[in-house]
């Protein structure tokens, strides 16, 4: 029996729910009972981690538990510790209220980076994490941008050639009600704050 097959199981016993598609397989685990049993795969045999992702189900169709949740790909490495080859994906829910979760640093090391990328884009804690703090964005950007109601084109941004993205216009162009997502401003890259007023200026012009 496949480590896989001991795995699903071990879920028709408990309860869990899980899903197969594509080749792939989902197990759902109870918050609760999140760190001990990521612990007991970790001791069957899914040697290795091989990605930590977070989901905002904001504005899914389909009703779920939480708004938030974790998934983890583990993997039962051939050639490594034993392994067989099995591969899976586990999913924990994770209240909007309350988005902590054990951390899974002290069982693959891999998690450490994989779960401050979540910390920072979802704002889900990993309590127990050796170094818990942003590795993508600004320490003074406020908010995490993977969120589904994060304010998308709200800061105007000026890229190096001269090219620049207006908040209006941009939310306009992702609701295709404009095709042009950007403008243009000759000369050469200035200081945030005289950047900011040329573009609310040609922004008033343009809406004039």
């Amino acid at each position: 029996m496949t480590r896989l097959e001991q795995v699903l199981q071990m879920a028709s016993a408990k309860g869990w729910k899980t899903e197969s598609q594509h080749g792939n397989t989902w197990v759902v685990l109870p918050r609760e009972e999140f760190k001990a049993q990521m612990r007991a795969f970790q001791e069957m045999g899914f040697n290795y981690l091989a990605d930590v992702v977070g989901i905002d189900y904001l504005t899914y169709p389909e009703p779920k538990p939480e708004r938030l949740a974790v998934v983890y790909e583990l993997v039962s490495l051939p050639g490594y510790k034993d392994g067989d080859g099995s591969r899976m994906f586990v999913r924990v829910y994770v209240p909007e209220k309350d988005p902590v979760i054990p951390t899974v640093v002290d069982l693959w090391l891999s998690a450490d980076y994989l779960e401050r990328e979540v910390y920072d884009l979802f704002g889900i804690r990993f309590e127990g994490h050796p170094d818990l703090r942003k590795i993508l964005t600004p320490e003074d950007l406020e908010g995490h941008p993977l969120r589904k109601d994060y304010p998308l084109g709200e800061t105007p941004t000026l890229f190096k050639e001269g090219r620049f993205i207006d908040p209006a216009a941009f939310r306009a162009g992702l609701t295709g009600k404009d095709s042009g997502m950007t403008g243009w401003r000759g000369g050469t890259r200035r200081g945030y704050q005289d950047v900011y007023a040329e573009i609310q200026q040609v922004s008033k012009k343009e809406g004039q």
